[in-house]
């Protein structure tokens, strides 16, 4: 995928500040810009959200697992446990979508 952002003069101030944390980071702007982007979308996503967003499970599937942890049965129950138990979801791609949404706990702040 190629992603053209243009950038006029009223930008310079952000950019700086894009140079100067990217370079800390070690990453290229354009990485650096992509993880800002990342951060913004995917912070705040709950499990279930990743995973369909994944393509792991569907949102009709999403509705009865939450259903399903609402009952009797699964009351205290994690999602990613019940998921794993009962939808068929691996271990591994749940473990994914944990790493994907922790990365997003702590905030991305631009140094002056």
């Amino acid at each position: 995928m190629q992603v053209t952002i243009y950038f006029g003069k009223a930008d310079e101030y952000i950019l700086r500040l894009i140079d100067a944390e990217s370079s800390r980071e070690r990453k290229s702007r354009s990485a650096f810009i992509l993880s800002l982007l990342e951060e913004h979308f995917e912070s705040g996503r709950k499990l279930g959200e990743i995973l369909v967003d994944l393509g792991v499970l569907t949102q009709e599937e999403l509705r009865r697992a939450l259903k399903l942890q609402d009952a009797d049965g699964f009351k205290g129950k994690r999602l990613g446990e019940l998921l794993e138990a009962e939808l068929a979801v691996t271990e591994a791609e749940i473990e994914r979508a944990l790493q994907i949404q922790s990365r997003f706990n702590q905030p991305i702040r631009l140094r002056e």
